[in-house]
């Protein structure tokens, strides 16, 4: 059977992304690991190849950041691979920006909340 969720093979990846993680995740992370939004989260979680910046696997919700460099012609062609092959396995993919957790993190965690409860 094939591993799909968090292989070895990418538990270097993972933590690495945890090691270099920006402010803004760092932020919502403080925020989403001790919520009140009845699901727990993990932080940079795998699926295949993929490194998911935060996850809910009880209602397959993955919540990315995005930064300046999510927002050239490759980057949004990557990412839109990316978001099919999560939807692939039912994940719906939440995408929020820096600037949103920066200046808005009530904002970000109304938007989560909404999410979880749809889901």
């Amino acid at each position: 059977m094939t591993q799909h969720f968090n292989r070895s093979a990418e538990r270097h990846k993972r933590k690495e992304l945890r090691r270099g993680a920006t402010s803004a995740e760092d932020k919502l992370w403080q925020h989403l690991r001790r919520s009140h939004l009845g699901v727990r989260f993990r932080r940079h979680y795998s699926v295949d190849a993929f490194v998911i910046d935060f996850y809910a696997p009880s209602v397959k919700l993955a919540v990315e950041v995005d930064g300046d460099s999510n927002f050239t012609d490759d980057a949004i062609a990557y990412d839109r691979k990316r978001t099919a092959h999560l939807e692939g396995f039912g994940i719906e993919v939440l995408r929020v920006t820096n600037a949103d957790v920066a200046t808005n993190i009530d904002g970000v965690l109304e938007a989560i909340d909404r999410a979880v409860k749809r889901r």
